[in-house]
Formats: structure tokens, sequence, C-alpha cells
């Protein structure tokens, strides 16, 4: 097998500029008021083994560029992967040709030109890992084995993988501004199932990171990966009651990503959201902080602007529980006769700020109690904000883990969750653009067979 191209092989900002200018200038030619275009590459490895024997090895190389115009106020978007004179030429002809046959939106349109970003710290986004796929199969072999050797009662495995990835991306608009995002992101993981008296369990876990050399070892994923399969064996479910439930921080992540879809612009401007005309108000318990960070050194949201080129910024969202202000877009800011937040695409790494307690000060806390280690299905209705949710977990009794629980549906209304949330744990976990410690809800109600 040959070793994945490094470095060298990504274009550099010269030649995407060249092509992005290339085809604003022939918008602009082919009578377009205004336009904007993103390029990007990527590539990547993605190896996966099972049950120690290799299952797969791909490479992945990826390119696009994409093209919105707008011609008064009408508007017209394509893509394309053919990055030919010709290719480019079509596709701009294409974007045209839809807007012509679009209807017009007052509201379409550029971000506002004095909101462009300005300035472009380092942010420490691009660590490539200079990894052959023999490597990389050693490496997901070693994890899976790790899992493995935790407990006779392991039987299979569902795999275990290593995947790391590099790209670049260029946004420009008529406007004048031009940016540039270069990143990388690595991954390593494993899942395994374990069996005993005629009933089957599967866990897994994960490391990654923009950096390879700070992703967890493959032995201690993999230990990691079989220590949470075994515990799980033996699982009941439980009879239907309320009691507090504590989310670990990879699903507390969740009950935040739910309140940003909630006040994200098109949520509100369409009316489908469970917190319109909540802004200003205490939706959240007074013990709970959430903050934008864009420029956290190698975060995994980390940016200098968002999708429209507006420059992002620290903003406090949830102060002592109060909404501070909405995630819009330059689109459905005009829709709410409001200004950008900078926020078209998303949050630019979203942290809440965590208690002193850590996992287990936070168990003896509860007392008793539902730990959620998993969660099924999608039942969270953003514009009621009524929630229920396949879970598995630990029933906690007299502050400490009593037994593993499976197929039980804990429901509640996201309102109520929010203001009912009594702690945020000291464990942050910060693998996601959502980093949060685990979270503790006073009362669910928990439904069991």
């Amino acid at each position: 097998m040959s070793q994945l191209p490094q470095r060298q092989a990504l274009p550099d900002r010269a030649e995407l500029e060249r092509r992005l200018g290339a085809v604003l200038d022939a918008a602009r030619k082919g009578g377009a008021t205004a336009a904007d275009a993103g390029v990007s590459v990527s590539r990547a490895l993605t190896v996966n083994v099972r049950n120690a024997e290799v299952e797969s090895v791909e490479f992945q190389r990826d390119r696009d560029l994409s093209l919105t115009v707008h011609v008064g106020q009408r508007s017209g978007s394509a893509s394309t992967s053919d990055f030919s004179d010709a290719g480019l030429a079509s596709t701009v002809d294409a974007a045209l040709a839809i807007a012509r046959a679009s209807g017009e939106d007052p509201y379409s349109g550029l971000a506002d030109a004095e909101l462009m970003a300005t300035e472009f710290p380092d942010l420490d986004l691009f660590h490539p890992w200079d990894i052959t796929p023999e490597q990389a199969i050693e490496i997901a072999s070693e994890c899976e084995a790790a899992a493995r050797a935790v407990d006779a009662r392991i039987t299979r495995s569902e795999g275990a993988g290593v995947d790391t990835r590099e790209s670049v991306q260029i946004y420009g608009n008529t406007h004048g501004f031009i940016g540039e995002r270069r990143g990388t992101s690595h991954q390593m993981s494993c899942s395994v199932i374990a069996e005993a008296d005629g009933m089957m369990q599967r866990d897994y876990w994960y490391s990654a990171g923009r950096v390879p050399d700070k992703l967890d070892s493959a032995e201690s994923i993999g230990r990691r990966a079989g220590e949470r399969t075994v515990s799980r064996l033996g699982a009941k479910s439980l009879s239907t009651r309320e009691a507090p439930v504590l989310f670990v921080p990879e699903l507390a992540r969740g009950l935040f990503g739910h309140f940003t879809s909630g006040i994200s612009g098109s949520a509100l401007y369409r009316k489908t959201s469970f917190l319109l005309d909540k802004l200003g108000e205490q939706v959240f318990s007074p013990i709970v902080n959430l903050s934008q960070r864009p420029f956290i050194k190698a975060g995994p949201s980390s940016a200098a602007f968002d999708q429209e080129g507006v420059a992002t910024r620290e903003r406090v969202l949830i102060e002592n529980g109060v909404i501070q202000g909405w995630l819009l877009s330059s689109y459905s800011a005009r829709r709410l006769g409001l200004q950008t937040t900078g926020n078209a695409g998303g949050t630019y790494n979203l942290l809440a700020n965590p208690g002193e307690q850590d996992f287990k000060a936070l168990l003896r806390d509860m007392g008793e109690g539902f730990v959620v280690t998993e969660l099924m299905g999608q039942g969270v209705n953003l514009v009621t904000g009524d929630y229920s949710r396949g879970a598995a977990g630990f029933w906690v009794e007299n502050g400490e883990i009593a037994f593993p629980v499976r197929e039980v549906t804990i429901a509640g209304n996201l309102l109520d969750m929010f203001a009912g949330i009594a702690a945020i744990g000291s464990d942050v976990d910060t693998r996601g653009g959502i980093q949060t410690g685990s979270v503790l809800i006073d009362r669910m109600t928990i439904a069991g067979g």
C-alpha cells in the first residue's frame, strides 16, 4: 500500500483563489449584481479492522466549487467538481439561469460589506498526520486487541478505525472579501460486543482532535471501549418513575445543541422554535452560562469568519440562565429586521461553564437516579420543546452506580429540563464544537418496560 500523500498534495491558496476569482468575475460579466463562491479541496485516509482482519482501506479525494449569484433580488446557486475553464463557465451559466428564473426575494443578498472579517489570527488548525495505511492498520488492530483483552465475555468486534483528514477552503465574494480555512481532523475509535447469559451488549469509545499527537493512545481507547461494554452486561429495565437524570458529557452537548437550534434565525422567522420570543428571559437554571469562543487555538469549531465572510466574535449566549442573543445569518437577520450575528453556519466553539464537581461527585449529589450513556431515536420536537428518547445507562443508588439499565424512555419538555439543570460537571468533553461537562437535571419521567 502506498503512503497517503501529505501536505504538498493540497493545492496552495493562490491556485484556488485564481479559480474563485475567475468565477466571480464571470458572474459579474454575465449580469450578476452580487455573487459569492466557495471552493474546497480535501483528502482523507480511513482504515477499519474487524475481528483482527482488515475490513477496508479508503482514500478519499474531493473537490467542490459552489457559486451563488444575485441578479437584483433574484438568486441562483450551482456547484461543480469540474475545475476546468469549461466546467467553471458552465457553473456560472447555470447559476445565472436559475437566478433569472427565480422569484424575487427582498431578503436575499450578501452580508453587508462593513461586516466582513479583516483580521485573520493563526488558529493553529492544520496538523497533518504523516501516517501510512500500514501504520493506520497497526494502530486500529492494537486498539481492537486492547478492547478484546479486557474480558473473555467480549466475543466479537464491531470494528476499530483510524480516520485522518485534511482540507482547504477558500470563500470569496464581490465585496472583495477573500478568506481561507485550512484544517485537519483525526479520529481513532473502537466498538465491541460482549455476551453473558444469552444477552449481548455493545459499547464504544473514541478520541478525536486536530492534532494527532494529542489523541489518546490506541491501547487506552480500546481498553475504555472494552470496559464500557462489559459494564453494561446484566442490564435491567426500570418501572416507570420520575427521578433525577445525569447526562454524560458526550450526550449532554446534545441538550445545548437543541438550544442552539431553537435560537437559530431560520427557526425564529419560520416561528418553529420553542424559544420564540424568549430573548432576555430566564430559560435555563441560573447556574448555566454559555459562551461562543471562536478563537480557541486548535479548537474543533474555531474560525475567524462565518460562511458569509462576516467576522466571528466572542459572545455570551446565556448569562445566569438568561438568553442574551440569537444566532443569525444575514438572510435570517433581514427576515427578522435585525443584523447578522456572524453565525452563518452555526456556532463557533460553544462552551458551557463547568462546575467544580467531577463525575463521582455528581453521582453523590444525585443520590438516586439515572445516568444516561446512550440515546436512541429522534424524539425531540423543536416547535413545542417536547423531548422523548430511548435511553440506556446506569441506575444510581446511595450516590453510586448500582446496575446497568436498558430499554427505557426518558421524557420531558426542554424548557423544564433547561430550568431544572442542577449541576454541570467539571468533566468537560472537548472533542466537539459544543463543550460541556456532565449535566444533572433534577427530574424527568423514566418509562420502563
